[in-house]
């Protein structure tokens, strides 16, 4: 091998990838280059190329492509050059058949014409596509005292807001006549009313509990409003994240406007004994202790002064007429209740009057929407309320979640178990022994949590309370319980005896009630 012009023998791989440093004596300043360089010097330097050279490097060593010049490739300079060190010939310098160019061009059709057989559109757009049924439209609604905010979405965008005075307003666009709709309301006093009026015009209604309303963004970043509200509301609907409240059926919302009633005229009457009481104490005298349905009369027997008697007078007589009210009420209550068996069965459980039975029952509603007595005494609110984090568990006070009026009525119910004469009963004895441990108020609630556990098992299996069987085996005994009939007689009679209290200008009316086949239960 023959070497190269002021450089060293080339070894038998030339296109090496590192470059030498210049030699001096040999060569002069020239400096060994790599071979794939470009511009004018890598010529200089590189030896003269001989065809057994040639092909020896086709042999033993990868062809050598030369760096791309910077310059653009649209330049007809930078495409010749290209091509040149590519091996193609120059497309400039062959000859061109011009009937060979006018073959290749496309026939394009005039404007504005399709090509014959060429649809307008793909297929996937001139199919129908899958029938399904249509969507339904997304609304939501606030509503309020006096005013109800509309709003309605589609794919995410509020398409039409409104504000109306009344829900009769609203025809025009969830009437009949409209495309269907899925709507959201609070629960609240007035949602009944709503959820029947939208239901009736074929709509489809979401009742939103309130408990859980915060999850959704209501009256985040301190700012609430109708309009707001009605909007949160409607995107919680679109993503399927409304937390649902139960809807009473209306013959549990006829009994419990029936016990409302009962409930302010009691309420009416306790404000204005505490009242005539305090005057009358005011002024050095006192009104011996007694039931309320007696009070006016024991009050009118006492010897006040004129003074104070004269003062006196107009609550006496608003008392009297509460009495008169609360015994037709009473009458009221005791028909819906001859309508529902539910109630002579849970009115056989210590403590558990009329009132207590049927507020009961219209709380609940349903007992199998319950899967067991721990969810039911959650959803009333006597259950401890709980903060456990870091794998430490902190309990306080019950939650007091839930229907207030039915939890107080079952204390009461706690408390009567408790201060009762029936000395043997398990629910007593049970409470007894917690008192000893607990102190007599804890006693009283876990009593009252552990009566509605007795209430719902009683309801759900259809079965009298049974002492015997709640001491050897306790609530959960009672799914499993079969009770003859001689001995759900004998609780039913039991219970009949618990007569309401009697008022001393209705004597007739209670005596009718008893005398009737409807058995009359204590009525608180």
């Amino acid at each position: 091998m023959q070497p190269g012009v002021g450089s060293k023998p080339h070894s038998m791989f030339p296109a090496a990838t590192t470059s030498f440093p210049p030699r001096a004596g040999r060569g002069g300043d020239r400096a060994w280059r790599r071979w794939d360089e470009s511009g004018q010097g890598a010529a200089a330097v590189m030896p003269p190329i001989t065809k057994s050279r040639t092909n020896l490097k086709r042999k033993c060593a990868a062809p050598v492509t030369a760096l791309a010049s910077r310059d653009r490739v649209d330049v007809p300079t930078a495409k010749r050059r290209a091509r040149r060190r590519s091996g193609q010939a120059d497309p400039a310098t062959l000859p061109v058949d011009v009937h060979t160019v006018a073959e290749n061009r496309a026939t394009l059709p005039p404007s504005g014409e399709n090509p014959d057989g060429a649809p307008t559109r793909s297929e996937t757009q001139i199919s129908q596509g899958a029938e399904g049924r249509m969507t339904m439209r997304i609304v939501a609604l606030d509503l309020g005292a006096k005013k109800t905010s509309y709003c309605e979405l589609s794919q995410g965008q509020v398409v039409h807001r409104t504000t109306v005075s009344e829900v009769e307003s609203l025809r025009p666009l969830l009437g009949p006549d409209q495309p269907a709709a899925k709507v959201a309301i609070e629960a609240c006093r007035e949602a009944w009313f709503v959820h029947d009026l939208l239901v009736e015009w074929g709509n489809e209604v979401v009742l939103v509990d309130t408990t859980r309303s915060r999850q959704l963004g209501i009256g985040q970043h301190g700012r609430k409003t109708d309009r707001i509200d009605a909007e949160t509301l409607a995107r919680a609907l679109e993503a399927g994240r409304i937390p649902k409240a139960h809807v009473l059926s209306p013959k549990r919302r006829e009994l419990r406007r029936v016990l409302g009633v009962r409930r302010a005229l009691v309420e009416a009457r306790a404000q204005l004994v505490t009242t005539v009481r305090g005057l009358v104490r005011e002024q050095g005298g006192k009104i011996p202790s007694c039931t309320t349905g007696n009070f006016v009369s024991r009050a009118r027997e006492q010897k006040l002064a004129s003074c104070i008697a004269e003062l006196i007078e107009p609550l006496l007589v608003l008392a009297q007429g509460i009495d008169t009210q609360l015994a037709n009420t009473d009458e009221q209550l005791a028909v819906l209740c001859a309508q529902e068996p539910i109630i002579a069965l849970l009115t056989t459980t210590p403590g558990a009057g009329t009132v207590v039975a049927a507020s009961f029952m219209s709380v609940v509603d349903e007992a199998k929407r319950f899967h067991s007595a721990h969810q039911l005494e959650s959803y009333v609110g006597l259950v401890p309320s709980e903060d456990t984090s870091g794998g430490k568990r902190r309990l306080g006070a019950i939650s007091k979640k839930g229907n207030c009026y039915l939890r107080s009525l079952l204390v009461q119910a706690a408390w009567t178990i408790v201060r009762s004469s029936d000395k043997s009963d398990p629910l007593y004895l049970w409470a007894k022994k917690l008192e000893q441990r607990r102190g007599k108020r804890i006693a009283v609630v876990a009593l009252a949590r552990r009566l509605v556990g007795v209430l719902w098992a009683m309801w759900r299996d259809g079965t009298v309370y049974d002492a015997q069987h709640l001491a050897q085996q306790g609530v959960r005994g009672l799914h499993s319980a079969v009770q003859s009939l001689e001995l759900q007689k004998e609780k039913l009679a039991q219970a009949a005896k618990k007569e309401s209290v009697k008022h001393p200008h209705i004597q007739s009316t209670a005596k009718a009630r008893r005398s009737s086949k409807t058995p009359a239960v204590k009525a608180a």
